[in-house]
């Protein structure tokens, strides 16, 4: 269940990485912050914030601008970037999912500061902290409780995002069947809902979801 969730998760997150680097053409000039309507926190500040240096995040800001360079990422936009590295399935309900779990402040758009927050984790964080995002991304509501009802909506998801691209090919109800499982190795104490403890000792316990999660450190 959640290796194909982290795997599909990090390594769009990757690919994306990569998207606003080739955007990019050199990392001479400094973060041009007056050319956009958002202007980023100070750079120093980001810096202290993620785990990139200063020289990954001018090549990540500009790449970030030339594609939206008003400064923030709507859902919509979102959606489009992150359809390019799926082409073989439905992305757009994932994206949902993982556009919210970007937009920290619930406010409808993604800042730069929001975008390299979310993937200094992704890419470079530690398991704990990866573990962390990745429940609150399965926490659709932000109730602070994983649901069967709410794992099944993200494992759809990524079963449509992943397609026909699948070996061997998945059943219909192969997504129950994967939330069914886990759900039931998670709740520990069976009273239907997943906590982040559950969650975490969970995934901690299992030797392929802790490898999905080293796969992709220092990448950039």
């Amino acid at each position: 269940l959640l290796i194909i969730s982290a795997e599909s998760l990090v390594t769009c997150d990757c690919s994306s990485a990569s998207f606003w680097f080739s955007s990019t053409d050199s990392v001479e000039d400094e973060l041009e912050m007056a050319t956009v309507r958002h202007r980023p926190e100070a750079l120093e500040l980001l810096e202290a914030q993620s785990k990139f240096t200063k020289k990954e995040l001018q090549i990540l800001y500009r790449g970030f601008k030339n594609e939206c360079p008003s400064g923030v990422v709507n859902e919509e936009t979102f959606k489009e970037i992150y359809s390019q590295f799926f082409p073989q399935g439905d992305s757009t309900t994932y994206a949902h999912f993982l556009f919210n779990a970007f937009d920290t402040d619930h406010n409808g758009a993604v800042s730069f500061e929001d975008f390299i927050k979310g993937l200094s984790i992704l890419l470079r964080g530690t398991v704990q902290e990866k573990l962390n995002w990745a429940f609150n991304l399965y926490d659709i509501n932000k109730d602070g409780y994983i649901t069967k009802e709410e794992m099944l909506d993200i494992m759809k998801a990524i079963y449509d995002m992943m397609g026909k691209c699948t070996y061997p090919v998945l059943k219909e109800d192969a997504p129950r069947q994967h939330v069914e499982t886990f759900f039931q190795k998670m709740d520990k104490n069976k009273d239907g809902v997943v906590t982040i403890d559950e969650f975490i000792e969970s995934c901690q316990k299992d030797e392929n979801i802790m490898r999905s999660m080293q796969l992709f450190e220092n990448v950039i």
